[in-house]
This record gives structure tokens, C-alpha cells and sequence, in this order.
């Protein structure tokens, strides 16, 4: 008697989660690279998430991406690594060996993204970033993981800077956030990692022709694409990386675990992203 076999499948986990494009990604690459799979939204409650999780493969899933406000339990209910341990905040799961495995992939997202925008952005001595937030502990983990030797961190609350200053150590320093225009000409990368100029916030405030000409200007958001304070940088001819690479780049690691292939980022792929985040 033959076995069914259903295609592997894989989901976001998020409340609420229809906004996401991650469907549109991974679907993307499932075709470009012929596999036959699948990728679903789940919306889940904060109540109704360990049972989801914890009976992920009897929903039909072989892993999944995790979003707001889940990142901190899907830590908690799974065996993390090392990346996922150091942000405190998990994103990818998958299974190996019948354990429920855990990852943090905005660090590499980011990370990548930028080699692909400003190659050679790591030969910054210095770099500030805006916010104390969960993203924010990604990006200074990818930072100092990186070798940037200076790591000044911004925030309006300090004492959740320093906080984050205690767990990564000495390459990390706490800033008042009224200290950042002091520290823009010294700064080689300047990171915005908080929703100051995302659609319905108020406008990132600060004078980008301070910072030095090499300087590399990295901005998280990506509604819209192009946020007030990338559209200074390029004014002053800065090289940019928008939160829509990031977004992109974070997606991979979790396809590869899941599907078995290692999908690439292609300007097709962006532009047709682009479109679905643009349309009226």
C-alpha cells in the first residue's frame, strides 16, 4: 500500500499577521526553484500559542517564522541556539532530530543586506544605533559579531541602553538621545532601528550631513521604502540599506531549514515585493 505523502509546508505565527510578505517570499521561491510546498499565515493568540507550537508538525508544518508578539515564548518553548539565546528573541523554527529547534535570523538579515547595499561598510571603527528595542539587540549582536570596534547605542530611555550595554560588554556604549548629533561625524554606520519614520510616526529628527562622506546609513523600516532619513542620506550621497533588504535576507536560512535549498535574493524577487507594498 502506497504512503500519502504531503508536500512540506511551513507558516508565520503572529498576531495579528495578515500584513506579512513573507508568504509572497516563499512562495516566490518555491517556484523559482521548482519545489513543491507550501507557506501559510497563522494567526494565533497570545493564549492559543504554546499549544500551537508545541503540536506544530500535527498542524502540517515542518517549521516556522514567528513574528510580534510571539518571539520571546517561541524561545522559551524550544531548544534555542546560541543566536537566538544572545537576542533573546527566537524567529525560525524547524525541527531536527524530532526537537523543536530554534534561531534568531534578523542578526544575518541585517547583516547580509548590508554586504549586499555597502560592501565594505565594516571598516567602520564606529557605529550608532537608534533604539534599545528587540531589533535593535540583532543588530548590535551582528555588530560586534562583525568586529565593529564602537558600538554607541542611542535610546530616549538610557537605563534600557545601558541594560543592553551590560549584556553585550565594552564595545557597546550607552547614549542619551540627545547625544546623537555629537556622535554623527564619528559615526561610519548610523543604524536606525525604532519606527521614527515609518508611515503614521513621527519623522526621525537629526541632520545626516553631520555624518562623515563615507558613512553607511541603515534604516530598518520599510513602509515606506525609501524613509525620510534614507532619502537625507542619499542626498548627502551616502550609501543606503532599507529594511526591505533586511527583510528579505532574514527570510533565507529559515527556506534552507525547511525546504532543504538555499534560495537567493534576486532583484525580481524585491521588485515584485516592491509592487505588492506599493499597489493602492
Amino acid at each position: 500500500m502506497a504512503v500519502e505523502t504531503r508536500p512540506r509546508a511551513a507558516c508565520l505565527i503572529g498576531w495579528p499577521a495578515a500584513h506579512s510578505r513573507s508568504p509572497l517570499i516563499h512562495h516566490y521561491w518555491l517556484r523559482t526553484l521548482g519545489i513543491e510546498g507550501g507557506y501559510n499565515i497563522e494567526a494565533v493568540p497570545p493564549e492559543g500559542f504554546a499549544e500551537f507550537v508545541l503540536h506544530l508538525s500535527t498542524h502540517g508544518f515542518v517549521g516556522a517564522n514567528v513574528t510580534i508578539p510571539h518571539k520571546e515564548r517561541a524561545l522559551a518553548l524550544s531548544k534555542p541556539d546560541a543566536r537566538a539565546l544572545s537576542v533573546g528573541a527566537a524567529n525560525t523554527l524547524w525541527y531536527e532530530g524530532g526537537e523543536l529547534r530554534s534561531t534568531n535570523t534578523d542578526i544575518e538579515g541585517f547583516i547580509n543586506n548590508l554586504d549586499a547595499c555597502a560592501p565594505g561598510w565594516d571598516t567602520a571603527s564606529d557605529a550608532l544605533v537608534l533604539g534599545a528595542g528587540g531589533a535593535s539587540r540583532a543588530v548590535v549582536f551582528g555588530l560586534i559579531e562583525r568586529g565593529i570596534q564602537r558600538v554607541h547605542l542611542a535610546n530616549r530611555t538610557v537605563d534600557r541602553a545601558r541594560a543592553l550595554a551590560d549584556q553585550f560588554g565594552a564595545n557597546v556604549h550607552p547614549a542619551a538621545w540627545e547625544a546623537i548629533s555629537d556622535l554623527l561625524p564619528r559615526a561610519g554606520l548610523l543604524v536606525n532601528t525604532t519606527s521614527l519614520g515609518m508611515h503614521g510616526q513621527p519623522a526621525l529628527e537629526l541632520d545626516a550631513g553631520r555624518l562623515p562622506s563615507h558613512a553607511v546609513v541603515a534604516d530598518l523600516v520599510y513602509v515606506p521604502l525609501e524613509t525620510p532619513l534614507l532619502a537625507a542620506a542619499r542626498g548627502h550621497g551616502l550609501k543606503t540599506a532599507d529594511g526591505l533588504g533586511m527583510l528579505l535576507h532574514q527570510a533565507v536560512r529559515g527556506f534552507e531549514l525547511w525546504f532543504g535549498r538555499r534560495p537567493e535574493v534576486t532583484s525580481e524577487l524585491r521588485d515584485l515585493v516592491v509592487a505588492d507594498l506599493t499597489k493602492p
